[in-house]
């Protein structure tokens, strides 16, 4: 039986992890086009944290807001939707926890055209670890940089969830990977890296080889990163750790390396196939994501400080309990 309050964490200004708190708030009700899914885990993510600490006040996000990219759970009700109850199911992105509430919450009322069905072995802590960084993950090296197992991948900025997860599949690919960090006390945790580099800002002039990087730190090092692959190699630009959001002043006649291809990948169309795609390629490879830190619900606050410290290696996922 659906209840008809629920918990979740309700943004209506710029708000510090440390005063993130769990308020009561009506279930949402069902409409056509959408399903109400009772979230059973959910992965946090950098792109949450910049939305509470100051994007929450641009005209276009929707306030008060639930925040939550991405979450996995059961159908609770299937509106029109060709879902049944009680499925097992993963939704991400679509304007989720910005145009929308998201999965911070003990319920989501999601648009039926982003939320997929899963079958899995993972646990759902597990599993929540998947949808947004393993999407993001496939399809900046399958989309965008048509990876194959005799590439040689420069992942910019490892240590994060999707780094992990990008240098996993590419392993599992067969590929040889070069991934780096900033913080030399990080080195030992790419270990599944053929090669660790500690990222002075300049890596041009001291690789060879690099067939395709992922940029995850952003247009921070992209010029420099443009300089590390090889002619006919390409560059991704998935990720903005560095803090830098765009290039100012770039020349693209001058600052991208005669052929050498630039690309980038946004992660607001999943698809039910790619999803299928991605934990098909998990379960056969026997790969199971990298959780660096659980909570349960209650704690939500303390994930919220685990996110902004930055101190958690590998995903921060929250699961809520089964009485949920």
């Amino acid at each position: 039986m659906i209840p008809s309050t629920m918990k979740a964490v309700v943004l209506t200004q710029p708000t510090p992890a440390e005063h993130v708190i769990l308020t009561d708030c009506p279930v949402p009700r069902v409409r056509p086009g959408w399903v109400l899914v009772k979230v059973r885990a959910f992965g946090m993510n950098h792109s949450e944290q910049i939305l509470r600490l100051g994007e929450i006040q641009a005209d276009y996000i929707q306030k008060p807001i639930i925040p939550g990219i991405e979450c996995v759970g059961q159908i609770a009700d299937p509106s029109d939707s060709p879902f049944r109850e009680g499925q097992t199911v993963a939704a991400l992105m679509g304007g989720m926890g910005r145009s929308f509430n998201g999965s911070y919450a003990q319920y989501a009322l999601l648009p039926a055209s982003h939320v997929f069905a899963v079958e899995t072995a993972l646990s759902w802590a597990e599993m929540a670890a998947v949808p947004e960084t393993y999407f993001t993950a496939w399809g900046s090296l399958f989309e965008c940089l048509q990876l194959c197992k005799d590439d040689t991948l420069l992942v910019r900025g490892g240590t994060c969830a999707l780094g992990y997860a990008a240098i996993r599949l590419a392993k599992a690919l067969g590929c040889r990977v070069i991934a780096t960090t900033h913080r030399e006390n990080k080195l030992p945790l790419l270990a599944q890296a053929d090669q660790a580099l500690l990222d002075t800002g300049k890596l041009a002039g001291s690789l060879s080889g690099v067939t395709k990087a992922l940029e995850l730190v952003g247009p921070r090092t992209l010029r420099d990163t443009l300089h590390c692959v090889e002619k006919g190699g390409i560059v991704c630009n998935t990720g903005i750790l560095g803090g830098v959001y765009a290039l100012q002043g770039f020349d693209p006649i001058k600052e991208i390396p005669n052929g050498v291809y630039l690309t980038g990948f946004h992660s607001n169309w999943p698809t039910q196939a790619v999803m299928d795609q991605i934990f098909a390629f998990l379960a056969a490879h026997r790969l199971t994501p990298c959780v660096g830190r659980c909570f349960p619900f209650s704690q939500i606050r303390d994930a919220c400080i685990a996110l902004d410290s930055g101190t958690v290696n590998g995903k921060i996922v929250v699961t809520l309990p089964e009485e949920a």
